[in-house]
């Protein structure tokens, strides 16, 4: 077994365990968590703002495209708005053991659906190193384990946003391992992780359609893709429809005119 190997084995192994009790930890418990990650971000600012200075200048000297470097920045101002997202998410209902569609049957049982969490989730995402946070507080809040992979070029900043919720979990007495992340920039370790059945309940490529279709590609894991979208544009039947059937930028068509909305589907 090569290192890699090793390496997704065993964060593997600890997000499994992991995943068993957080799916039963309490809402107050990971409320908890969210509030300690979002003061361990304000508290340690400066640290990550280097760690990301860090990978601007590794991107610079990379001549990484300047909306690339966009991507990658992060300031005072994008940490407040992480600290926010972490305070919005923590005042979500718990969508763990909700329950709905309550029917009695002819036999008089009453049969619903419950939400449960997946299990163990592989998050493999790009450029922005706010998907570290967003990833992380979205599995918490749902009960499910995490494993992050988050682009090479933004590897200081992710992992110095990481120890945040690191020390976060240990806080709030949740198993550390419960969000993991892949320290490593080897490309291999993501070929790895979407092969990795006997741990992993689900993979989620957040990105462009090049790394979205060379996961689904590659992955013995079911994949959650999102590829192309659904992107329309809705034209008011009173509406001018030459104003807005075209781009100001090339002309061309862009959007179809309806006499009344669509339905939805």
């Amino acid at each position: 077994m090569d290192s890699i190997t090793k390496l997704i084995t065993t964060l593997g192994q600890n997000a499994r365990t992991a995943s068993k009790t957080l799916r039963s930890a309490t809402t107050q418990q990971k409320n908890n968590a969210l509030n300690h990650i979002a003061t361990q971000i304000d508290k340690n600012r400066k640290t990550i703002l280097s760690a990301n200075q860090k990978d601007l200048q590794q991107g610079k000297n990379n001549a990484l495209e300047t909306a690339l470097l966009d991507r990658l920045m992060l300031d005072n101002t994008r940490l407040d708005g992480i600290i926010e997202s972490l305070n919005q998410i923590a005042t979500l209902p718990d969508p763990v053991g909700e329950i709905t569609d309550l029917k009695f049957r002819p036999s008089g049982i009453q049969v619903g659906k419950m939400r449960v969490p997946l299990g163990a989730i592989g998050i493999i995402y790009e450029s922005r190193p706010n998907v570290t946070i967003d990833a992380a507080a979205l599995c918490l809040k749902s009960g499910n384990a995490a494993i992050l992979r988050g682009g090479s070029e933004a590897i200081n900043s992710n992992m110095a946003l990481y120890a945040c919720v690191k020390q976060a979990l240990i806080q709030a007495n949740l198993d550390q391992n419960c969000i993991q992340l892949i320290e490593t920039t080897d490309r291999s370790a993501v070929t790895e992780l979407v092969k990795a059945k006997a741990f992993i309940d689900a993979i989620i490529p957040r990105g462009g359609k090049g790394l979205v279709e060379a996961i689904s590609e590659n992955a013995k894991v079911p994949v959650i893709k999102h590829l192309h979208g659904v992107c329309h544009t809705y034209i008011d039947k009173d509406a001018d429809t030459q104003k807005p059937s075209t781009s100001p930028l090339t002309a061309k068509p862009v959007a179809t005119a309806y006499a009344t909305p669509p339905k939805p589907y």
